[in-house]
């Protein structure tokens, strides 16, 4: 009886476990991106070959997997495909990846928390979502929401004293340094204004998203079809904009290896881990462990990249994750009351990453 009591136990941990491993690998994804940028390498052919292996790993799923829910391709389902892929993925992917470049990976990371509020406020201004400040769970939504905004700020305009965590003999960007973008003052605010561009790009695909989900259920169909819209995009993108051909060439080195994670266990395995974790716990389980993503790239990007944390990161980031969980205990307790409100806007509580590839089949879980 005991043992059968702890391999209950073990089941139940199974989302637990699948989560924190979501969230080393949203981590790796970030600081290989990172030396991808120190390389040298493209942004934008980084973000075209991403998909492109996104793609060619998602089909043969979506081919096997949906067969019995595959929906008929019309210009609709092809039309929003497009969008989708251009927001949630093109669109963000690059701005993401420009603010990078310009700050920090653990920059960037605490900025991510920052999505599940302007999708809130996105909402609210289309009508989506109701600001209910009669109570105290919508007080809490519109304060932790003033609070993000705030984190945000912060993190834009003041940088701060460094902050010595500890120190490291460890370079692995060795004579590659020089490469990477300077960092200063001015990189920094439009690095920072990148990532919250990239998070407005974000939240605009939470927003039309749940319409592809509608049209084609089967969440790998979906995450196929806008993984090949945005690989298509990309590489458009890529030809029109990057005049060195050489940049398209990929060895076997970092180059290689950042485009092939990213899009494989950076997209494909996590749009698979974080379907199954959605479909057994729901989204708001899957939003409580974005922090720990901040954490792991903090630890690693400082002690690999040798990244410098700033006090004006450090308190803007607190201040966004206080706002987060605010919204979301706010949102939480709103659905326990009403849990039929919260399917047409439950996308918008659900931060994933900058894959923006991630809410298909969160939102098809919610709703299905």
């Amino acid at each position: 009886m005991a043992f059968g009591d702890f391999l209950t136990c073990l089941h139940g941990m199974r989302p637990v476990v699948l989560m924190v491993v979501v969230q080393i690998l949203l981590a790796g994804l970030n600081i290989f991106y990172k030396f991808a940028v120190i390389d040298g390498m493209s942004l934008r052919i980084l973000i075209a070959y991403r998909y492109v292996f996104a793609t060619a790993i998602l089909a043969p799923l979506a081919f096997f997997l949906g067969r019995n829910n595959r929906p008929i391709l019309t210009w609709t389902l092809l039309l929003q495909g497009f969008c989708c892929g251009f927001f949630g993925a093109t669109l963000v992917g690059n701005l993401y990846l420009w603010s990078l470049s310009m700050t920090s990976a653990t920059f960037v990371s605490a900025m991510l928390n920052f999505i599940p509020v302007i999708t809130f406020i996105m909402a609210v201004s289309v009508g989506l979502e109701r600001l209910g400040t009669q109570t105290m769970y919508g007080k809490a939504k519109v304060i932790g929401t003033l609070i993000s905004v705030g984190g945000a700020m912060l993190m834009t305009l003041y940088k701060g004293v460094e902050i010595h965590l500890w120190s490291s003999n460890t370079n692995l960007v060795g004579h590659h340094q020089q490469k990477s973008s300077p960092q200063g003052s001015g990189n920094h605010v439009m690095g920072s204004l990148m990532a919250v561009a990239s998070c407005v790009s974000y939240g605009i695909w939470y927003i039309i998203q749940p319409k592809m989900t509608e049209t084609c259920p089967c969440h790998y169909s979906s995450a196929t079809l806008m993984c090949l819209m945005a690989s298509i995009q990309s590489a458009i993108f890529a030809l029109c904009t990057e005049r060195d051909w050489t940049q398209w060439k990929l060895g076997w080195n970092i180059r290689l290896l950042t485009a092939f994670y990213s899009g494989s266990f950076g997209t494909a395995l996590l749009v698979t881990l974080t379907a199954w974790c959605i479909k057994e716990r729901g989204p708001l389980f899957a939003s409580t462990f974005m922090p720990l993503t901040l954490i792991i790239v903090a630890v690693v990007g400082s002690l690999i990249l040798d990244e410098k944390l700033h006090l004006g990161s450090v308190l803007g980031a607190v201040l966004i994750l206080i706002g987060l969980y605010l919204v979301l205990w706010g949102k939480g307790r709103e659905m326990e009351k009403t849990p039929e409100a919260s399917i047409e806007v439950v996308v918008a509580e659900t931060p994933a990453t900058e894959t923006g590839i991630l809410g298909a089949p969160q939102a098809h879980s919610q709703s299905g």
